[in-house]
């Protein structure tokens, strides 16, 4: 996913801000990850970064998500992303189910 922040002024071009798959895809683009792959691989490849999983730049090390799911093994990229998904939604919700993330939903900003 991705959001563009609030703009500061009409002439900067719109910065958005990407992060759960959309984030993770920009790791795995620039480390040329071909599939099938296993988790071990995977991370040898990529490393261990964090990605931010909400527009507020909340992160989780790649490594941490992978161990909230039942497989290791990927056979297509397609597949290894619907995995993650529901990783970095329920990431999302216990954030904003926090004080502080209640408390962010109601500000303007």
């Amino acid at each position: 996913m991705g959001v563009r922040p609030p703009q500061q002024s009409d002439d900067d071009a719109p910065e958005i801000i990407a992060f759960g798959i959309a984030a993770l895809d920009e790791h795995l683009e620039r480390a040329d990850v071909t599939f099938p792959m296993t988790e071990e691989a995977l991370l040898e490849t990529v490393g261990d970064p964090s990605v931010p999983y909400d527009a507020t730049g909340n992160e989780i090390r790649l490594s941490d998500a992978l161990g909230d799911l039942p497989q290791s093994r990927f056979e297509t990229r397609q597949e290894f992303m619907n995995a993650l998904h529901p990783v970095f939604e329920a990431r999302r919700e216990r954030g904003n189910d926090s004080f502080v993330g209640r408390l962010r939903s109601l500000l303007p900003f």
